[in-house]
């Protein structure tokens, strides 16, 4: 178990897409949660080479059915367009994305051209300006747990629209949303659990049976 209550097990390792490089992901001192961005979409070749680099990255993903040459498909899409996930210490982080340690080689020279820090919006630092978003352990492996499954049925919420069927935090005890932790959205009747990432927002599993939950003590 991790400190967040979370068995490390349950966390699906982090897989580069083209060279069949994994990542398990265990807590390590010092690591922390970064929010990054990447332009022109590249997020999935940001991951692919942390990953390689034997970093766990994380892209949240679900399934969408479009139309691909006249025919209807069902496809992954990027949950957060630009946005990934990466567990790194922030001197690691600092070296990949400004790629400006004279004394250091990057071990990912071409992340600098593209990958960039998500900035915390709601803080400033020491320099009044604002500091790149980290988010905890806890919120960060609730989410995968609560998106790993590529559910095409997840929804991004804004905040304004979330009707809480109430203020109890819930855990789910089966299926394979078991052991996401969130407040329960009623949807006309059926439930979705609403997990939070603070600074990106509010994200609703596809629905679960209320009898797979339980309130936390």
């Amino acid at each position: 178990m991790t400190d967040s209550g979370f068995a490390s097990v349950a966390i699906p390792k982090a897989e580069n897409s083209s060279k069949g490089v994994s990542v398990e992901y265990a807590p390590e001192v010092g690591k922390e949660w970064f929010v990054l961005r990447a332009t022109y979409q590249r997020e999935d070749r940001a991951a692919d080479a942390l990953i390689e680099a034997g970093h766990y990255a994380y892209v949240a993903k679900r399934y969408v059915v479009k139309e691909v040459d006249g025919h209807r498909k069902r496809v992954l899409e990027n949950l957060i367009p630009s946005i990934l996930f990466a567990y790194l210490t922030p001197d690691f982080a600092d070296l990949v994305i400004r790629d400006n340690r004279k004394d250091m080689k990057s071990p990912c020279p071409q992340l600098s051209t593209f990958l960039g820090y998500y900035y915390n919006h709601f803080e400033r630092n020491e320099f009044n300006k604002n500091p790149p978003l980290r988010v905890s352990e806890a919120e960060m492996l609730n989410f995968i747990l609560a998106t790993c499954k590529h559910s095409e049925d997840i929804l991004s919420l804004q905040r304004s629209s979330v009707r809480l069927a109430s203020g109890a935090e819930v855990i789910v005890i089966r299926g394979p949303f078991k052991g996401v932790r969130g407040k329960v959205l009623d949807d006309d009747g059926r439930s979705r659990i609403v997990v939070s990432l603070t600074g990106l927002g509010d994200y609703a599993t596809t629905r679960i049976p209320y009898s797979y939950l339980r309130i936390k003590p």
